[in-house]
């Protein structure tokens, strides 16, 4: 079943509890997967999973950015409703890897691409986002490649 199927049925869901919170999450993500399915060159096709995560990832990445905001400007009401609505976001996306496993896996990464030095943060990260996309922010990937490759002896 794709997301958009998948999200369908919960806002169904969420209507017959009446979760207003969870429904108005999910009618957001509907709108989003509409909009890329529309948007030129798409031609009214489907999403592939990769874009539906890709969507995903970036909704969550709005979630925390505003709630990390609205925390700054001491509106604890508005950031918990972001805080919610993100919750509700990851329920779909892949688990999230763990500081260790992330670590692990960019050392394999690292290793694989011959990487010695901070000079290869670019080759090292345009691997390791195509390869851990929707599993890791992309901000603790870049700062863990930026570490390992600081102390070399990894």
């Amino acid at each position: 079943m794709s997301l958009k199927e998948t999200i369908d049925a919960d806002i169904k869901k969420a209507m017959l509890a009446k979760d207003k919170l969870r429904l108005t999450t999910l009618r957001s993500i509907k709108s989003q997967i509409m909009l890329a399915e529309t948007a030129e060159g798409q031609h009214g096709a489907a999403l592939t999973s990769d874009a539906e995560m890709k969507l995903l990832t970036k909704q969550a990445k709005q979630r925390r950015e505003a709630a990390q905001t609205y925390n700054e400007q001491f509106r604890s009401d508005l950031e918990e409703v972001e805080l919610n609505e993100l919750a509700i976001i990851e329920e779909y996306l892949p688990k999230q890897l763990s500081e260790a496993e992330l670590t692990e896996k960019l050392v394999h990464i690292i290793q694989r691409v011959g990487a010695t030095g901070p000079s290869d943060l670019g080759k090292v990260m345009g691997v390791a986002a195509r390869e851990l996309a929707g599993l890791a922010d992309g901000r603790a990937i870049s700062q863990t490649v930026s570490h390992l490759l600081n102390n070399t002896n990894f």
